[in-house]
């Protein structure tokens, strides 16, 4: 389990442009399940991934998986529990790195390594059978560099190499918002697949509702750092949800020009 206890953030404390994001925020997750996460912009969705993989240092309360703190853990050695797809497919790979050398890496990820030797042990069949797993012929292509294949076939390299080691922890940070519909759609079944095969635990921003509801078991909506929706999936139409989001949004805007004024 994923226990969020006490989390506190603010962002420039004691000026003018003050910004407290979570004041004592406690959250639990489940494991093997698909958490969606929603809410207006500036709710604290990124800020709190950002927490979770260390890459942000919160100013108090505690992240807990299983048995141990991974607030005592720095970012790189977190590495080896979580993995994560941004929303730029270009962010969780190496462009200028072929896809032989940057599934290598994902191979050794959360593990001090060099690169050479990193590359003289690989195991080729390994990598050539999970790249097969998406079916878009990437396995006849190990030698390319990943900044000539197209946005969904880096997303979808990007999404394999952060579930590769088996993560105890998956966060996707809103993963399909820069593709097309279509390919949005193959990338969003893609992870399905990943995450019922392999029974990872889940977070997963997006602002598409339908996917929140198609894809999660649980539905939790953010506003002003605060829990302000948790529900299962399957008890809430789209409808419902699209007049609760809204809601949320106008509460937001609303609240943002009282603090102008």
């Amino acid at each position: 389990m994923l226990r969020i206890k006490g989390l506190s953030k603010t962002f420039y404390p004691g000026t003018p442009e003050e910004n407290i994001v979570f004041q004592n925020f406690s959250l639990d997750i489940e494991d093997h399940t698909c958490t969606a996460i929603l809410g207006p912009n500036g709710c604290g969705k990124s800020t709190l991934f950002q927490m979770i993989s260390g890459s942000l240092v919160q100013d108090d309360g505690s992240i807990e998986l299983d048995d141990f703190l991974l607030t005592d853990l720095p970012e790189e050695k977190r590495a080896k529990y979580i993995g994560k797809v941004s929303q730029d497919p270009s962010m969780g790979v190496s462009p200028s790195l072929s896809i032989l050398e940057n599934m290598s890496i994902a191979m050794k990820k959360g593990e001090p390594f060099s690169f050479k030797k990193l590359l003289k042990k690989q195991d080729l069949n390994f990598i050539v059978a999970k790249l097969k797993e998406l079916n878009l012929g990437l396995e006849d292509k190990l030698n390319t560099e990943v900044k000539f294949l197209s946005g969904g076939q880096r997303q979808s390299l990007s999404l394999l190499m952060a579930t590769l080691r088996t993560p105890r922890i998956l966060l996707l940070d809103e993963h399909t918002a820069a593709l097309d519909p279509k390919t949005s759609r193959l990338i969003m079944e893609k992870t399905k697949d990943f995450i019922q095969r392999d029974g990872l635990t889940t977070l997963m921003i997006t602002h598409n509702l339908k996917n929140a509801i198609d894809y999660g078991d649980r539905i939790i909506m953010l506003n002003e750092g605060q829990i302000a929706l948790d529900v299962d999936a399957n008890s809430i139409r789209e409808d419902e949800l699209l007049k609760l989001y809204n809601e949320q949004v106008e509460q937001s805007l609303r609240s943002e020009f009282l603090q102008a004024v």
